[in-house]
């Protein structure tokens, strides 16, 4: 067992001999420092939702409506008396949590995502890489250890959709999450007022470039000119995005690769319900943090009906709105068996790199690992909705 709150005793030893943290402590300072620090469009497109940004703030919001009913003398405080770690999917984690698919991380510091995947396999807990990654997926799997997943934004073309999940499965991903809210983007008006769309110029399409089957459908392969990248470019926005798709197409899926599969996007307990019964293993509670459908019920307010349709045929998972080791708490209560985390450990990345993401991820953990001591909670079998107050 990792005790990650130890991470408070070393900052507050540090601070014995003068040292103090160099990067902030919570992710609304992250946010605000990042802000000032990254360009304007990388800014925009990390922090950027959908519209008016309602569904981003509910997301956060619906936390701050949830209330911890702390148990007192159950032997849960001393350092060595809790158990985070859990299986999700088959694979262990040291605590229910994955950073979460983000794309295009290359705008935000050149460490990108193989940064990521190594931060997270240090301490112990998952990640999940995004089809659009900055840095194709085969050289980002050496640096995530034994706990990473790919996310697929299924394209138009289903060959090309299969090689993307062979090459994930070769690489050494232990699940594939299928994005399903994304058949094309939300309307986003951060990205829009700077005439932004970092696609547009091949950032966040290194999967596509290195593929086979993409580079197939090109007559002049993309590095031997800026025209031929161009009409990769291209290639690339014809093919993006699928209309047809269907919750069945799980089984497509599960054709191609041995591993688990989840789906990711779901908010309504009857999608929950046929995406499983057509095979998926997972279901990833999601309003892609509110960069798709602006005044979306948040992901929290939709995890319980779902994880009370599914039951137990399917692991399920909460993404938007964790901000804190009691939002974790919250959502397992709720009915997650763990969760996604993602712009809080972006913002550290854009900051100081890999070690932006480490202090990202070691402020979450350590704030879960106190919490659920001081709570009364000794595992996360204990973590269910008695812990929280009645609304």
């Amino acid at each position: 067992m990792t005790y990650f709150g130890n991470f408070q005793n070393e900052i507050y030893l540090g601070g014995l001999g003068g040292a103090v943290p160099e990067l902030p402590m919570t992710a609304a300072e992250l946010e605000q420092q990042a802000r000032e620090t990254l360009s304007a469009a990388a800014f925009a497109y990390i922090a950027g939702s959908s519209s008016t940004e309602r569904t981003a703030r509910s997301n956060v919001d619906a936390f701050a409506s949830r209330r911890i009913v702390p148990r007192m003398w159950r032997g849960a405080s001393a350092p060595d008396a809790r158990d985070l770690s859990v299986e999700v999917l088959g694979t262990r984690l040291a605590a229910p949590i994955l950073t979460a698919p983000v794309g295009v991380l290359g705008m935000v510091h050149t460490d990108a995502e193989p940064s990521v995947g190594s931060a997270a396999s240090e301490l112990g807990i998952g990640s999940v890489l995004s089809t659009a990654s900055s840095t194709a997926l085969e050289d980002v799997a050496p640096s995530s250890g034994e706990n990473w997943w790919f996310q697929l934004y299924w394209p138009a073309d289903h060959e090309l959709a299969e090689s993307l999940v062979r090459r994930a499965t070769a690489a050494g991903a232990k699940a594939i999450v299928v994005t399903a809210d994304t058949p094309g983007m939300g309307w986003r008006p951060r990205d829009l007022t700077l005439g932004h769309l970092p696609f547009l110029k091949a950032e966040g399409i290194a999967n596509y470039l290195s593929d086979p089957v993409f580079r197939s459908r090109l007559a002049t392969p993309p590095e031997e000119s800026a025209e031929a990248m161009q009409i990769a470019v291209l290639t690339w926005v014809g093919m993006f995005g699928n209309h047809t798709l269907r919750p069945s197409d799980v089984e497509r899926v599960r054709q191609w690769t041995d591993l688990p599969v989840a789906v990711k996007g779901v908010l309504h307990p009857d999608d929950a319900r046929a995406v499983v019964d057509a095979g998926a293993a997972g279901v990833v509670v999601s309003n892609h943090g509110g960069r798709q459908v602006d005044g979306s019920i948040s992901s929290l307010d939709a995890l319980g009906p779902i994880a009370d349709a599914v039951g137990d045929r399917a692991a399920v998972l909460l993404d938007s709105g964790i901000r804190s080791g009691s939002d974790v708490i919250v959502a397992l209560a709720s009915g997650a068996d763990a969760v996604f985390y993602g712009r809080p450990w972006v913002y550290g990345l854009g900051l100081a790199g890999r070690a932006g993401v480490v202090h990202a991820l070691w402020c979450l953990l350590a704030d879960f690992d106190l919490t659920m001591g001081l709570a009364g909670l000794s595992s996360i079998k204990e973590i269910d909705r008695s812990v929280l107050a009645d609304r």
